[in-house]
């Protein structure tokens, strides 16, 4: 039996609708405990997962799609029925897709709870510093893509969790366990005692490039934003700093390329190790 309640949208002021009349407003999204998410793929990825689902905004077309999904929710979820031209006047952007919703966001996690749910060796990503919403989902989907057993967010970054990040992981952050608004000093010597490696991602890096360093088991992996890098004691307290290989006259790349990178190398050892 259906879970879902549907609504023809007639009326652009419904105070229901007030998410998305105000994408461009994630931080207050973000402050109120819910995110947006956008797109073909994205929303059917949200419906798989337990997270608690307040609203969908779709033309007839994407319900029938989505209907069977939201008959097997364990909650109830509104849905709100909007063609892409009235949906575009309602939220004042182009829509490629008229596909959205309105989920909370999960309950944080500590890096302790974080630690004593993985089992070695872990593979973490850590982010200082990156402001830039696109940047930070991004290098969570390259985190999705290999293996990575959580992403600790900085007090000093961008949330995962909004839109554009959640839009730039194609639904990542669903999966990927994740610490939010964390000391990243205080994580280094808390993943450090527990035999965690520390690797700075540096450019300018004196401890060895990619691919000809051999790199550790269980490690996490620190990145920083593309203008200023990692804080200067993060460096300091990590383990070893790790640069990549590029040719003559480039010294960085951007930080969700630079991810793939180490990541892939990370895995790509890994699997030496295992045969």
């Amino acid at each position: 039996m259906p879970v879902c309640s549907t609504l023809e949208v007639s009326d652009f002021d419904l105070p229901e609708l007030g998410w998305y009349r105000t994408l461009s407003r994630s931080g207050h999204h973000y402050r109120e405990g819910v995110f947006v998410a956008e797109g073909e793929k994205v929303v059917p990825r949200l419906l798989e997962t337990p997270l608690k689902v307040r609203s969908l905004l779709i033309s007839r077309d994407w319900f029938r799609r989505l209907e069977a999904q939201l008959d097997t929710r364990p909650d109830p979820v509104r849905v709100f029925l909007i063609e892409k031209p009235e949906m575009e006047a309602l939220t004042g952007r182009s829509c490629y897709q008229p596909v959205k919703a309105v989920a909370e966001i999960p309950g944080r996690i500590t890096v302790d709870q974080l630690l004593n749910r993985l089992p070695a060796p872990r593979l973490l990503v850590a982010l200082d510093g990156l402001s830039n919403a696109d940047n930070v989902g991004a290098v969570v989907r390259s985190c999705a893509a290999f293996g990575v057993s959580g992403v600790l967010v900085g007090d000093n970054a961008a949330s995962p969790y909004l839109r554009r990040a959640v839009h730039a992981s194609m639904g990542a952050v669903f999966s990927v366990p994740i610490v939010e608004s964390c000391s990243l000093i205080k994580a280094i010597r808390r993943l450090q005692a527990e035999g965690v490696s520390c690797l700075a991602a540096h450019p300018a890096a004196g401890g060895g490039r990619l691919p000809g360093v051999a790199l550790p088991e269980d490690v996490c992996l620190f990145l920083g934003s593309e203008g200023h890098g990692i804080a200067g004691e993060l460096v300091d307290a990590c383990d070893r700093e790790v640069a990549i290989t590029m040719a003559n006259g480039i010294d960085s790349l951007n930080v969700a390329s630079s991810s793939a990178v180490f990541l892939f190398e990370l895995q790509r050892q890994r699997g030496h190790r295992a045969e």
